[in-house]
């Protein structure tokens, strides 16, 4: 059976008894910190098992991130327990409802038109656009203490606030120094209340984006992280479970389609969001999504999957879980997803992203496979 990364947490709050039975088998433990690792996947780990000894000593198994495989969507997935079609964080950004019609909304930095765009937490409040319970809050009523070791600035994020949505004491951390001394603290206590820590580190992910994921400067990050695990390991106490997994893996990209010089796929578009590795397209009259599909299949040809909206939905790309009427519209009327190592940027509009050598999003088992990394 492949496990999702929207399985872990159902399974840590049936090991902690607060439901039964849980997809993975998690022993019951006083306390779980669920590490993830941005940009750690599987198949990464599996190519440089020298270079990551114990992680890759410590795996118990592999998870699917899921559609699309980006951060946002990721870690909405992982808090939620339920995938984008569930919880409608459907893209590093998306269109969503405006007085002109739509407006591009990056979810991950939670601003509109664009990553340095608009803060968006007062007008799109995070707990209006991602309503459902997570998980966390869960395990919150059931009488779990909640911490996060997280960098500070992610505490008050509108993402922590609409995928985790639960209170918690904060441990800052940016550094592995840092998120060790949080995880240890957390672990580190004489009574017998469980306790719950979400812990993240992004460095992996952001070198890899800015030099390429199999990188000598990644692979001295993917160094680092498995030294501090095995540090870590020393002196984590035996009453509590650490779990250490990805949020997608990522591609280095050698193809690159600058969509935007291609006058044809802008004909009849409202809207282009997404990222390089997948699309989101509106059309101006969603009528015409026929005529729209043959000119992007032409034109990217080999080059990335084009869907509409209703094939995407029929084969359940983001999850068996029907979506919602206001999820379903936040989906691109037309879907292009790359293939290969193609990337499709938007350099005017997207000048960084567009910039980066590692990307990730789409569906190769590189991007798709994340690892379970368990102490117990």
């Amino acid at each position: 059976m492949q496990y999702t990364l929207a399985d872990l947490l159902p399974s840590v709050a049936a090991s902690f008894g607060v439901q039964t039975p849980g997809p993975l088998p998690l022993p019951p433990n006083r306390d779980v910190v669920v590490l993830l690792i941005d940009g750690l996947g599987a198949e990464l780990l599996t190519r440089h098992h020298e270079i990551a000894p114990t992680l890759a000593a410590h795996i118990s198994t592999t998870l699917t991130a899921g559609f699309p495989a980006t951060t946002a969507s990721s870690i909405t997935s992982l808090a939620l327990g339920a995938p984008c079609s569930a919880h409608g964080i459907v893209g590093y950004s998306f269109a969503v409802p405006d007085e002109g019609g739509v407006r591009l909304f990056n979810s991950l930095r939670w601003r509109f038109d664009s990553a340095t765009g608009d803060d968006a937490r007062d007008p799109y409040p995070p707990e209006t656009a991602q309503p459902r319970t997570s998980r966390v809050q869960d395990l919150a009523a059931h009488g779990v203490e909640v911490h996060y070791v997280i960098p500070e600035y992610q505490s008050r994020s509108g993402l922590t606030r609409a995928s985790f949505r639960a209170p918690g004491i904060l441990h800052p951390a940016t550094t592995l120094a840092e998120v060790r001394a949080g995880i240890l603290a957390v672990a580190g206590h004489p009574d017998t209340r469980s306790r719950f820590a979400y812990a993240y580190f992004p460095d992996l992910d952001s070198t890899g984006h800015l030099h390429g994921p199999e990188s000598t400067e990644a692979l001295a990050v993917l160094r680092e992280i498995d030294a501090f695990v095995a540090d870590l390991l020393t002196d984590l106490p035996g009453t509590c479970t650490l779990l250490i997994t990805g949020d997608h893996g990522m591609i280095h990209a050698d193809n690159v389609i600058d969509i935007d010089a291609r006058e044809a796929l802008h004909r009849g578009v409202r809207l282009v969001a997404g990222e390089a590795r997948v699309r989101h397209i509106y059309l101006e009259d969603p009528a015409a999504s026929a005529d729209a599909l043959d000119t992007w299949r032409a034109e990217l040809s080999v080059h990335a999957c084009v869907a509409s909206r209703e094939q995407a939905l029929d084969e359940h790309w983001f999850g068996r879980t029907p979506p919602n009427p206001v999820i379903t519209h936040r989906i691109g009327d037309l879907l292009a997803v790359a293939e290969g190592r193609t990337v499709l940027v938007r350099p005017d509009s997207e000048p960084l992203e567009s910039a980066m050598v590692g990307h990730h999003g789409a569906r190769t088992p590189d991007e798709q496979l994340v690892p379970l990394i368990s102490s117990h």
